[in-house]
């Protein structure tokens, strides 16, 4: 009978910042993860990933190489960020040229289930649960939808 390759569950290859917790079951690797950071049950942090100072990244999220995670950011519940935008008609399959980087400013938050293209954030920036970015954000404020856009202030 045949046997599957089997990949555990791993914390491994981190550079830990002071004061770091995370919730177990979570695959961290290969990642910078920086002081008095928090890290959810059932996230994923991929490698080359850097998360800034004080960030709390909530259960069941997915960040992907190529992203950068500002300080006092907090990531929601569900948050998927995609560095594999199909621009050749089809999954990158492997073809890592292919892929796009994610910055994400300082303070930013996101809601939960918000998919993140590979876009650059600005700091202060809110994005509303559910909420698909697929460009660039570069003014701080408030954004939702599919795809984000800029809520109106309030008068």
């Amino acid at each position: 009978m045949n046997q599957p390759q089997s990949n555990r569950v791993a914390v491994r290859d981190v550079t830990f910042g002071a004061g770091v917790k995370i919730v177990e079951p979570c695959n961290l690797y290969d990642c910078e993860i920086g002081d008095g950071c928090f890290v959810g049950p059932f996230t994923e942090v991929q490698k080359g990933v850097v998360i800034g100072a004080r960030s709390r990244i909530q259960s069941h999220a997915f960040i992907c190489e190529l992203v950068t995670i500002g300080e006092d950011c907090f990531v929601g519940h569900g948050v998927m960020f995609i560095n594999d935008t199909f621009a050749a008609g089809g999954p990158a399959r492997g073809d890592k040229t292919l892929w796009r980087n994610t910055v994400i400013g300082n303070r930013v938050s996101i809601g939960s289930n918000a998919t993140i293209m590979p876009v650059r954030i600005a700091d202060d920036v809110v994005i509303g649960a559910g909420s698909v970015v697929t460009k660039d954000i570069a003014a701080a404020g408030s954004y939702a939808g599919n795809p984000a856009r800029r809520l109106a202030p309030r008068s």
